[in-house]
């Protein structure tokens, strides 16, 4: 997440997966079978009562040419100060091959969950401004 461990009540904090397909190899029956698990969506529970939910695993402020604390697809806002936990739900489809065929997907999806993430969220008080920042955006110290 952004910023790493930490947010600011009432701004954007922002939430990355980085989950890949994964092949999982062996034998079957003396033959080769392989299944291919494929990300295909990512939800954030958070301890707060809310959930995020994307197609896509996000991305960070920087490879979206964006400044920090700018609400993306994957953002989440908290409304008080507190510790408070993530958790990230990965939806996977599957397929397999055997024996050398192509790749058949598998019905349905598999929902792994993530190790919880702690985030801390606490006040901003701005200070060396002309005035409050939201009237003022680019005064000294906003």
């Amino acid at each position: 997440m952004e910023p790493n461990g930490w947010a600011v009540v009432g701004l954007p904090a922002n939430f990355v997966a980085e989950a890949r397909p994964e092949v999982v190899s062996g034998t079957l029956l003396g033959q080769p079978a392989d299944v291919r698990f494929t990300p295909v969506g990512y939800r954030w529970v958070h301890s707060d009562g809310t959930t995020v939910t994307s197609p896509s695993p996000g991305a960070t402020w920087s490879a979206l040419g964006v400044a920090e604390f700018t609400p993306t697809d994957t953002s989440h806002v908290y409304a008080a100060s507190g510790e408070y936990t993530v958790t990230l739900r990965v939806a996977l489809a599957a397929e397999y091959r055997f024996a050398g065929s192509g790749w058949l997907p598998i019905a349905g999806t598999l929902t792994i969950d993530g190790a919880s993430q702690r985030v801390l969220v606490g006040e901003v008080d701005t200070v060396l401004t002309v005035g409050d920042c939201t009237a003022y955006p680019s005064s000294p110290g906003c």
